[in-house]
């Protein structure tokens, strides 16, 4: 898996922010962050070769749905190599969450997961990221986003307030921190 990950860092370096897949440590942080044992709904924005998929399959329970939306055909084709009933991916843009929701007939998410590198891409398109996940997810829902950087909360903040908790994984290279924001009424 590390192997892919490097190759689809070296294939498409616009939209890869690291040239190693997430630690066991920070996939934990995450699932912890987000609540999964307690989520319905999950979607998960840029996935890559799907470590962080499986892991998060690992901490769902067996009702749940994940649907994971990757722009890269290359990470795509991996991500089918996932077989649980559970499991839904998509090819496509984060920006499109509703169209994609509706189009896998899936209810609005408890949880949307963010492993997008917001530093990478144009503010543009992360603003319109951010609208989408505020737009499409459940009241009390959370948005979770790991990151190098803090360009997430840079974009994030204006449209869904201050983040509930950030915290910082320093076993994983890079060091990622780990943001969570609730979706209330006042978004």
């Amino acid at each position: 898996m590390a192997f892919d990950f490097l190759r689809g860092f070296l294939r498409e370096p616009g939209q890869v922010a690291s040239v190693v897949p997430s630690s066991r440590f920070l996939e934990q942080r995450i699932a912890t962050a987000s609540n999964l044992a307690a989520a319905r709904r999950v979607v998960e924005l840029g996935p890559g070769t799907g470590g962080t998929t499986r892991a998060f399959l690992r901490h769902l329970g067996p009702d749940a749905q994940l649907l994971s939306i990757e722009v890269s055909s290359y990470f795509h084709e991996l991500l089918g190599q996932i077989d649980d009933p559970r499991y839904i991916n998509h090819l496509g843009s984060a920006d499109e969450i509703a169209e994609i929701l509706k189009l896998n007939a899936m209810g609005q998410p408890d949880v949307i997961i963010s492993g997008i590198p917001f530093s990478k891409i144009p503010e543009a398109v992360a603003t319109r990221v951010v609208q989408s996940v505020r737009d499409n997810l459940a009241e009390g829902g959370r948005f979770v986003a790991y990151q190098f950087r803090a360009d997430v909360a840079v974009i994030t903040n204006p449209i869904m307030g201050r983040p509930a908790s950030c915290s910082l994984e320093l076993r994983n290279i890079p060091p990622m921190r780990v943001y969570s924001w609730l979706k209330t009424q006042n978004f």
